[in-house]
């Protein structure tokens, strides 16, 4: 069994993650920019904030669709750290190794 990283558990579930989130962020700052800059009414921009609150998925649902997409933002945040700081790590090792030689 292959082993499991963090660098490939975010390579995983980054692109089930990506369309919600993208539909998130796009419908929010979209309803944001209708309402602000265009000035367009509540009622006019209510498809977007049902869009981006997951209203589509029903009463039950609903819940869930926010929760998971906050895991799921949580998730690539924290691997995402994870892997450029373990990235920094190791760049300066090798820069410390090659000081360190000269």
């Amino acid at each position: 069994m292959a082993k499991l990283t963090i660098r490939t558990l975010h390579k995983t579930l980054a692109p089930i993650v990506l369309l919600p989130l993208f539909t998130t962020v796009f419908t929010g700052v979209s309803y944001r920019l209708a309402k602000d800059w265009f000035g367009l009414s509540r009622d006019q921009v209510h498809i977007l904030m049902a869009i981006h609150e997951g209203e589509y998925f029903g009463k039950s649902f609903e819940s869930v669709y926010v929760l998971l997409n906050g895991l799921g933002l949580l998730w690539m945040l924290i691997t995402g750290l994870t892997i450029l700081i373990n990235h920094w790590r190791k760049e300066w090792r090798m820069k410390t190794k090659a000081m360190s030689r000269e």
